[in-house]
């Protein structure tokens, strides 16, 4: 039988961590789609099709890859998609306290046959998170290592125009 795996998040900006657990993940299963969720509860750095086009540059040496964004509840997702693995990645006690009454809760929601995998983050990667990168990054801090270049580049440019923004007009 064929693996048709799905790891989904916000992904605000993609992580060095992220892209571990997308490689692992890709070597396990026979098809991988990276799905980004679309979370109102969230303000963004990038908009979702930015964040598409930037992952999808950041993963192309993988060929068992397709990467989407879709809102909504994931179950729905994974139920019309047709997926029968959904992978999760835990680096620590915290996120195993937050992941497992959701797949209880997604569990309910999807079709029979659907199985929750969770891959153990890198422990290089167990203190990164999109939020810190983020936060270290509006106060001037580096992200070197913890995110692909290219995202890093475009953080900074973010960054500039938003600084240029908050400029008090000069007279």
């Amino acid at each position: 039988m064929q693996t048709k795996a799905i790891f989904t998040g916000s992904f605000d900006p993609l992580t060095n961590g992220h892209i571990d657990i997308i490689t692992r993940a890709a070597r396990i299963f026979d098809e991988l789609t990276v799905g980004i969720i679309s979370n109102p509860a969230k303000v963004p750095l990038f908009p979702i099709e930015e964040r598409q086009e930037m992952i999808t540059e950041a993963l192309q040496d993988l060929p068992n890859i397709k990467v989407v964004h879709f809102s909504g509840l994931l179950a729905d997702f994974v139920n019309r998609g047709g997926y029968n693995v959904v992978v999760r990645s835990m680096r620590s006690v915290a996120d195993f306290e937050y992941e497992v009454p959701m797949e209880r809760m997604n569990g309910k929601l999807y079709n029979d046959g659907v199985e929750t995998v969770f891959l153990m983050a890198d422990p290089q990667y167990t203190f990164l998170s999109s939020s810190m990168v983020k936060e270290v990054h509006s106060l001037g801090g580096s992200i070197e290592g913890l995110v692909p270049e290219e995202i890093r580049r475009r953080m900074d440019a973010a960054r500039a125009a938003k600084q240029a923004a908050d400029q008090p007009l000069q007279k």
